[in-house]
């Protein structure tokens, strides 16, 4: 069986709530660098996604495009992309749900969402073998930019809660 790596992203810095609905809040100036430089970590990491799920709010989306842009100038083949509104209030089962759905040549899944679910299904979905302080890191809740990448031995139907291991927590410098 292949190794299936789940790679939960929190959009960057986006512009404060208020003036516009939350929805349409768009990415501040350094949330702007901070997603150029995730892509750019990404990539170095070897985690360019086959598949992306991306919330359809505005941060999001602008968070993936930069990630893209980066990746892609780094030679990483385009992934197949699904922007859902499911991911914008998604609770942690509402994630799950979604990476259960995923097609098993996705080898490597990048969700682009919000806190806390982001962090919430990272620290439920972790099981034996996981990096503890990593859970522990979770657990308090993520930055902005910041990723948790889980792995997961079996097909992704399969994914469900202490079923994968959380290996690592990461942010752009």
């Amino acid at each position: 069986m292949t190794l299936h790596r789940l790679v939960l992203l929190r959009h960057a810095r986006a512009e404060p709530a208020g003036v516009v609905p939350d929805h349409e809040r768009p990415l501040a100036l350094p949330g702007r660098r901070q997603a150029s430089a995730v892509g750019v970590a990404l990539s170095a990491a070897g985690l360019a996604p086959t598949h992306v799920l991306c919330s359809s709010s505005l941060r999001t989306r602008q968070t993936w495009e930069l990630v893209r842009t980066a990746l892609t100038a780094a030679g990483a083949p385009e992934a197949v992309v699904s922007v859902s509104d499911d991911l914008y209030d998604a609770s942690t089962g509402d994630l799950v749900a979604l990476v259960q759905g995923v097609p098993d040549d996705a080898t490597t899944v990048l969700v682009v969402g919000h806190e806390p679910t982001v962090s919430h299904a990272a620290g439920v979905l972790a099981g034996p073998g996981s990096d503890e302080a990593v859970v522990v890191r979770v657990h308090a809740g993520v930055p902005t930019a910041a990723w948790s990448v889980l792995e997961l031995d079996d097909a992704w139907h399969t994914a469900a809660p202490g079923a994968l291991r959380l290996v690592s927590l990461d942010r752009p410098t």
